[in-house]
């Protein structure tokens, strides 16, 4: 029996859960693992790059419930096609990228056909479906039936267990990590900081969607602050997304047109001198609803890159670092605490590099990409183990 991967988020679509995905499955033995994974218009490029075994249909939902008759029809769809390839490729168990919708299509599979399956959960999803009574109600019905759920933090499990009264039990943390061979610390380079556009200036970088969450926009106010000590500093800014206008006018409103940089979208080799050049990498993210971000990946990537880290006091980004060591969080509901924090550490060039250097071991000794994927590998061996008798039962069908 094979193991299948249900994901709308999947390379080629960037972020945090793509990346996870991509970098522990990849790891995994190609006999025993199939990915169903979203479309993306640049899906064939990608992937003529890899050898696994990966199929692709429409996993992008006009909504997450199905009171609405459409949105039924997307569920009805995909269940069809997922039963399809269930049947054809042998498939025993299911992985869910998410509680919704990837978890509502198996489950609603798990009655017609039986099949078990599990669920990855990440926080900030779980907290948006509390906001709606109808998506509350299909939530918990896809926690109920999920052999077992994989919490990206401690932070997500505390969701799960204090709000949602999922037994301590069936949840497992799996952090996700970085790939350390790739993500390596570099020398200050002269000339590929001014083709950055950068020159000789102290760059504070943030790697992430441009949403309201990732607190893009109180940095921002907090370099009126920051200059007045600092006068030649950039914020840099990698990445797109629906908070890109509103951005944009905040930094004319402000007369920081100087002062902040959009990158937009990058190359992984990019991503990596971007993180390699800068002096200080920040995530000033905070609750916004409940919206929040349940761990931070780019804050381990950008440690392994021997960069020192600054986050808001908010969802599990403390988890990704050692307090005082290798980073720092700050409340993020205004510039105040934030612009403070960042003028600190950047007029303390001899602290960032200790920090520097402290979160390159920090994130080699807990966040390698090959250790979490054979923690993973461990973890799925027995869950299949404790699901043999039904699935003998689904083989049978």
């Amino acid at each position: 029996m094979r193991t299948l991967l249900l994901s709308e988020l999947f390379p080629p679509r960037t972020g945090g859960s793509s990346r996870w995905f991509w970098e522990v499955y990849r790891r995994l033995p190609r006999s025993r693992y199939r990915i169903l994974a979203g479309e993306d218009s640049r899906q064939e490029e990608f992937d003529s790059t890899h050898d696994l075994a990966i199929t692709r249909m429409p996993l992008m939902f006009r909504s997450w419930g199905i009171s609405n008759p459409r949105s039924l029809w997307d569920y009805l769809r995909a269940v069809r096609q997922l039963r399809q390839l269930v049947r054809r490729e042998q498939i025993g168990m299911i992985h869910c990228g998410r509680c919704l919708p990837e978890g509502l299509i198996a489950r609603i599979l798990k009655l017609w056909r039986g099949t078990p399956y599990g669920c990855y959960v990440h926080g900030e999803e779980m907290n948006y479906a509390s906001g709606s009574r109808e998506l509350t109600c299909l939530a918990r019905w896809v926690l109920r039936g999920a052999t077992f759920l994989i919490a990206n933090s401690r932070n997500t499990e505390s969701i799960l267990r204090d709000q949602w009264d999922v037994p301590p039990d069936r949840i497992q943390v799996l952090h996700p990590g970085v790939d350390i061979d790739r993500f390596i610390p570099a020398e200050r380079n002269p000339a590929e900081r001014e083709q950055l556009g950068w020159g000789d200036r102290p760059v504070v970088l943030t790697v992430g969607r441009l949403q309201k969450r990732k607190g893009h926009d109180q940095m921002i106010r907090a370099l009126q602050t920051v200059r007045r000590s600092i006068p030649n500093v950039l914020y840099a800014i990698v990445g797109d997304g629906e908070e890109r206008t509103y951005l944009n006018e905040l930094v004319a409103s402000e007369g920081l047109s100087d002062q902040v940089q959009f990158l937009g979208e990058v190359n992984d080799q990019g991503l990596v001198r971007c993180y390699q050049q800068c002096d200080l990498f920040a995530l000033p993210n905070r609750q916004v609803g409940q919206d929040i971000e349940g761990f931070g990946m780019v804050l381990v990537e950008a440690q392994a890159c021997g960069k020192p880290v600054l986050a808001g006091a908010s969802g599990g980004t403390v988890e990704t670092m050692r307090l005082g060591e290798t980073g720092f969080v700050v409340d993020c509901e205004g510039p105040d605490r934030l612009a403070s924090a960042v003028i600190d550490l950047l007029q303390d060039k001899d602290r960032l590099i200790r920090m520097g250097e402290a979160g390159r071991q920090w994130v080699v000794e807990h966040f390698d990409w090959e250790a979490l994927a054979r923690q993973a590998g461990s973890l799925f061996d027995g869950e299949d183990a404790q699901d043999k008798a039904p699935l003998a039962e689904v083989a049978a069908r």
